[in-house]
């Protein structure tokens, strides 16, 4: 019979780190999860990182978003999905978490920003800028520094 919980058994190190066992009343773990469900940080699953390395890689994204990297914050939401996505999982990743939340929030901001920047020169273009607005699009470089005349 141990022989077959051990071939049922997740692969990786990790199963060790994030899997709760149930207590010996019964009652679940400190954190509330039963011991047949296991809840994984990263949505690798049992081949993700433990939670020592997943609370290191979640920093580390958080904080190199902020050097002009933001899809560094969408990867971090993406790899954290179930962090992001289960408040249950909260308090099992409650070091986790801040950064994952921080991360969605700053991706979104960026995206908002850019994307207002995107479309006030897609839609607005000459009406708002003038005739400044010849000087400004990238589509004539080629024409203003001669580069045409070949083709």
């Amino acid at each position: 019979m141990e022989r077959d919980d051990e071939e049922r058994r997740p692969l990786g190190a990790s199963w060790r780190l994030t899997h709760r066992p149930a207590a010996a009343d019964g009652g679940g773990s400190a954190a509330g999860v039963s011991g047949d469900s296991v809840v994984w940080p990263t949505v690798d699953g049992p081949l993700g990182l433990s939670e020592e390395r997943s609370l290191e890689y979640a920093r580390n994204f958080f904080r190199w978003g902020f050097c002009l990297l933001p899809f560094l914050w969408a990867v971090n939401c993406f790899y954290f999905w179930p962090v992001l996505r289960n408040r249950s999982s909260s308090a099992s990743f409650q070091r986790i978490r801040p950064y994952i939340v921080g991360s969605a929030a700053g991706f979104a901001v960026f995206t908002i920003l850019l994307s207002s920047w995107a479309l006030t020169f897609a839609i607005g273009g000459e009406k708002i800028f003038g005739p400044a607005w010849k000087d400004m699009v990238m589509y004539n470089v080629a024409e203003k520094l001669g580069l045409t005349g070949w083709i």
